[in-house]
């Protein structure tokens, strides 16, 4: 019975993805998955990436991200982390490890050598079937990529993670007002509108 409920789950996302104009749009412009339009919607509307910038990607694969990232930002210095590899990006380090081992965060912080400009975060667990547990779940890495950033980024310098609604979203948001001047949560157009997901947009550290 297992089984077959999770051979429908699986046809039904087959489906929604041969449906879905954005993952048909990333295979047709290179790009490595339809998140990259997220991306470059929340940059469109709040303008986070400029050249010259230092940069890291946070659960970075399969790397649409740091794609978008590396042709955005010219000059730049780009790292990006995930537990899993992706092919080589054009000026992109990338890491292989858990962000939240200390270990990958001191490499991250000798990697640039100063404080960063931006540090973006698409981390989500994978998902349990129990959308209140993989939202808190999820909702605890936007917290530990928060406090990274706010110990690592320049003082005006800019942070966005996913978070899910749910119990931890309050607290992530009042978390990212009391550190940063400008906070702003934002659902890109690109978000699938049955998905819990939006993105917190934080700006100048207090």
């Amino acid at each position: 019975m297992k089984k077959l409920k999770k051979n429908k789950i699986s046809k039904n996302w087959i489906n929604k993805q041969r449906r879905d104009i954005y993952v048909r749009k990333s295979k047709l412009e290179g790009y490595r998955s339809r998140a990259i339009y997220k991306l470059k919607e929340i940059d469109d509307k709040f303008k986070i990436i400029r050249n010259g910038i230092k940069v890291v990607d946070l659960g970075s694969a399969p790397g649409s991200w740091s794609q978008y990232l590396s042709e955005k930002s010219k000059n730049s210095k780009i790292l990006s982390i995930d537990l899993k590899d992706i092919e080589k990006i054009y000026n992109v380090t990338h890491l292989i490890g858990d962000f939240l081992d200390e270990k990958n965060q001191t490499i991250i912080s000798n990697f640039f050598k100063d404080k960063l400009d931006l540090i973006v975060s698409d981390m989500a667990v994978n998902t349990t079937g129990n959308k209140n547990l993989d939202a808190i779940s999820t909702g605890e890495l936007s917290i530990n990529a928060m406090e990274f950033s706010i110990r690592n980024l320049k003082k005006d310098g800019s942070f966005v993670s996913k978070i899910f609604m749910g119990s931890t979203f309050n607290e992530i948001v009042e978390n990212g007002k009391k550190n940063f001047k400008e906070v702003k949560v934002y659902k890109p157009p690109s978000s699938r509108k049955d998905s819990k997901e939006s993105f917190i947009i934080c700006k100048k550290i207090r």
